[in-house]
């Protein structure tokens, strides 16, 4: 046999071996409700990322990163212009009445659970920009449009008293950002904190309990953090004040062959039904 044969019969084996893959994982797809089918999706993304990040073919973030210039030098526009996107924070909270719960926002999908507490948001874009809101407040959405990657951008106000209790998030292939906008005696008190296990053998295993072995940040009026949600993760805000965090989910640098995949699978989840939900459901009318 020669070479060039037998570099064919291995690849007709391999697509053969793909195909059949892929025509066993239709069929159980085929057979799941819409539930199962998501869960089914994020474990097995998940278990891929995991895969990679073993092999350091992609990294591995720590619980929380500060120093985050390298891999998303725009953030650092909400920090420098921390004063005016809290002005219209300010502004937004006279109306918080009228703010969208975090419960409503996709029916069956942010139902219960972590968000049957007190906690509502102001979206500036879930997917897309939602233009009728951004108009509100310009200025910070004129800061976000410079961001590149960003597929989720918000408010998130959480009331007194207030616990976030253990959760995994959905998608490894984005990252969260957080900027402290309004955290009560800017957090001298380490009343208002967000904590992160990072440990990958932690996370692999569905044990919300293990949160108490995460890492702890307290947030700070006008500075950011980075962070991988789909670690298991909780946050409170004890003091008597709202605490409000300018929330988003920015995509993942990633080598450029891996790059391009997760590029699609971000477009494709948010054309889902349950994002234009969100969109839908987000709209605040003054």
């Amino acid at each position: 046999m020669s070479g060039l044969e037998f570099v064919t019969g291995s690849l007709l084996l391999v697509a053969g071996a793909v195909l059949v893959a892929g025509a066993v994982v239709y069929f159980k797809i085929s057979r799941m409700g819409s539930g199962e089918k998501r869960e089914f999706f994020k474990q097995t993304l998940k278990s891929v990322f995991f895969w990679l990040e073993d092999r350091g073919m992609i990294r591995r973030y720590p619980a929380f990163l500060t120093d985050y210039d390298e891999d998303f030098p725009k953030l650092r526009l909400l920090e420098q212009n921390y004063s005016v996107v809290r002005e219209e924070c300010l502004k937004l909270l006279e109306m918080k009445d009228q703010l969208t719960d975090v419960s409503a926002l996709g029916g069956d999908y942010t139902a219960g659970g972590i968000h049957a507490i007190h906690w509502k948001s102001f979206m500036f874009k879930s997917g897309e920009f939602i233009e009728d809101n951004c108009r509100l407040f310009p200025k910070t959405t004129e800061i976000l449009r410079q961001i590149p990657g960003v597929y989720t951008a918000f408010f998130s106000i959480l009331d007194p008293k207030q616990y976030v209790t253990p959760h995994f998030g959905y998608y490894r292939g984005f990252v969260r950002h957080h900027l402290g906008v309004i955290v009560p005696n800017d957090n001298e008190d380490h009343s208002c904190w967000l904590r992160v296990n990072s440990d990958p053998a932690d996370n692999r295993v569905d044990d919300k309990d293990l949160v108490e072995r995460g890492e702890k940040y307290y947030w700070r009026n006008g500075q950011g953090v980075v962070f991988d949600d789909t670690n298991l993760h909780d946050a409170k805000n004890d003091s008597d004040e709202v605490r409000v965090v300018l929330w988003l989910d920015v995509r993942k640098k990633f080598p450029f062959y891996l790059d391009w995949l997760n590029r699609l699978v971000l477009e494709i989840a948010h054309r889902d039904q349950s994002v234009k939900n969100i969109r839908r459901n987000s709209l605040i009318r003054p």
